[in-house]
């Protein structure tokens, strides 16, 4: 009975010591895997990557293409990347503009909070540029002093990607 108790044991001991995470970088958000066997040495890596979010969240839910850059962002500083080399863009377009609203504006539009607002408060806080394409602002009836206080208006999602290109981002493909 000794034997199984003290076997039960280091296992519990393993299971804790695996199942131990990192404090995340954005909280309540960008959840992910530890892939402790990954082949990239990510000791050195920097990114400048831009992601494209077009289609709007049900009102009062989160947009779950806006929580990839959370989980880019908490999964590359758990495995090792510095949080200064992680330079990320985030260009808003078509229904997905009315998710970039303060929430006091948002509510007053749809009766429920903006469930997108504090991850993107926090995205902000972390080396992350949001733009709202204009174009789609204005078909949205979405005026620059209605965003999320650091959200910028761009003059269209094409414009956006089009100057960070120019300044080394890449698009993330997903």
């Amino acid at each position: 009975m000794k034997t199984s108790l003290l076997g039960f044991g280091l296992l519990a001991t393993s299971l804790t010591t695996i199942a131990a995470e990192p404090t995340p970088v954005i909280n309540d958000f960008g959840y992910f895997y530890n892939v402790p066997a990954h082949v990239s040495d990510l000791s050195q890596a920097q990114f400048k990557i831009a992601f494209d979010v077009g289609d709007g969240a049900k009102h009062g839910e989160q947009n779950n293409p806006i929580n990839s850059l959370a989980r880019f962002i908490n999964m590359h500083v758990a495995h090792g990347v510095k949080p200064e080399n992680i330079q990320l863009a985030l260009v808003v377009h078509g229904s997905a503009s009315v998710d970039m609203l303060e929430n006091s504006v948002y509510k007053s539009r749809f009766d429920v909070d903006n469930k997108n607002q504090s991850l993107i408060k926090q995205l902000l806080s972390n080396n992350t540029q949001v733009y709202v394409c204009g174009q789609s602002a204005m078909h949205m009836k979405v005026a620059a002093e209605q965003l999320i206080p650091g959200v910028k208006m761009a003059l269209s999602a094409m414009t956006a990607h089009a100057q960070l290109q120019q300044k080394g981002y890449t698009l993330n493909p997903f």
